[in-house]
This record gives C-alpha cells, structure tokens and sequence, in this order.
C-alpha cells in the first residue's frame, strides 16, 4: 500500500452523495496538540488493515479538546442538558487498504453519559466517561480557555489541564501542508475486535478556520493512558480552531 495521494486527501473532503447525515454537531473551541512518534510505534497499535499515515516520513499522536453543541439527530432538535458538553480525543492519522486518509481515536472522553453510550454502540468508538470543565477567561475576543478533564476510569485520576487560546490572523489550510495533513480530516475508522471488522464514518463541514495557538498549559496524559510513553517535551504542533457546523453520516463496513 502507498500513501493517499493528495486527490485521495481532497476528495475525501466533499460532501457524500446520495446520502443523508444521521445527525448534526458543532465543534468549537479546538485545541489541536500533536506530538511527533516514530511510525511503527503506532503501526504496532493499529488493527488490521490500517496503516500509520505520515507526513514527511513521522507519524503524529494528536490531542484535541474541545466543545461539542448542539449535538442531535437528524430528526430531532438539540435536548437541553444532553446536547452540550465537553469531549478531550486522543487520535493518530492513519489510511485503510484503498488509500483513504482518515483518523483513528485511541480514545475520546466526555462528560455526557448518554453520548458516551450512544457513540460506543452505534459508532463503535472508544468513549469514555469523564469529569469535565471548561471555563472562558478574560472579556475580549482572545479570552483563553481553562480546561480540565479527568477519567472516571482512570485508577490515578489524574487531570489533564489545558490553557489555550486563538492567536493572529484567521486561515484555512491549504492542500499539502502540514496543518491540512492534521486538521481537514473527514474520515473516522472503528475496528469490532470480536467479528475483525473495520468500519469507517465520515463528517462534512467547511474547512477549519485556524489560528495560531497561545498555550499556557498542556497535558500528555491520554497518551499514557493509551500505552504510549509520554513524550517528555511540550507539543511540536499546537493550532486552534474556533470551530465548525457538522454533519455526521452513518458508520458502514
């Protein structure tokens, strides 16, 4: 198998045809944190029939917190109290045997029990059940966000702590660069270990609108978490996002 090529990057980014989305999420407040890691120490991790995608050659855990609003199903309008809360994902990049770019989550943990079900059932995902708060600091437009969140699952309950905000002018990624390979990700894949069955999802909306990010405060925790060894130095890459409309479509084989 070979790398996606970037037509396969590109056309992965429209909107499917023939086909109506499941349901409707607003993404806002991104934090984009990403970590170099040698590739086959991700490749090790991966289930079947998906490879580590790279770019220049070095793979990349990313972790991403954020607010999700707004989340219902297609039919139905957001429910107050369900619709709104936090979630904190741990991904990599990675491609199936057709070369379609997408993501793969090691884990995403959020603060709403329902979606923290509905999504492990119908999706697939490994979510999990966390403590969570986000407060925003400061009056003006460049306000940083105070961000906690910590697993209910986790044996030493140990918080990750995020401080961060948007910085300068306002951009799309272009085609080929490094922050497109990280951010204009439309693809998600999930693996059913009992049946070895691997299912992917995919995601519309408009490209990010990014920024440089300011942070004062990071956590590599949700890598140990996952089995990896923490990195041991601040992230390599940092972006943020003011966030996006989304439309989600059923996950399929």
């Amino acid at each position: 198998m070979t790398e996606p090529t970037l037509d396969q990057r590109l056309a992965v980014c429209q909107r499917p045809l023939n086909r109506s989305p499941v349901m409707y999420q607003s993404w806002q407040k991104l934090l984009f944190l990403h970590w170099e890691v040698e590739p086959q120490v991700i490749q090790a991790t991966l289930p079947p029939g998906l490879t580590v995608d790279t770019f220049d050659g070095r793979g990349y855990l990313g972790v991403v917190p954020f607010y999700m609003r707004g989340i219902r199903p297609r039919f139905c309008p957001p429910v107050p109290g369900i619709s709104n809360f936090l979630e904190t994902n741990l991904r990599t990049y990675v491609y199936d045997q057709n070369g379609v770019p997408g993501v793969w989550f090691y884990s995403l943990d959020a603060n709403q029990w329902l979606a923290v079900r509905v999504a492990r059932t119908f999706f697939r995902l490994p979510y999990f059940d966390a403590r969570m708060t986000a407060t925003k600091l400061g009056k003006d437009e460049t306000r940083q966000i105070d961000y906690t969140t910590t697993r209910r699952q986790d044996p030493n309950a140990t918080p990750s702590h995020f401080v961060y905000s948007g910085r300068g002018p306002v951009h799309t990624a272009q085609p080929g660069t490094f922050e497109f390979f990280l951010a204009e990700r439309y693809i998600l894949f999930a693996f059913d270990p009992q049946n070895q069955t691997l299912f992917s999802g995919q995601v519309h909306h408009t490209p990010y609108p990014l920024q440089s990010a300011q942070v004062e405060r990071y956590s590599d925790h949700l890598l140990a978490l996952a089995g990896f060894s923490l990195p041991n130095r601040p992230p390599d890459h940092a972006l943020f996002s003011a966030g996006v409309d989304v439309d989600v479509f059923a996950i399929q084989k």
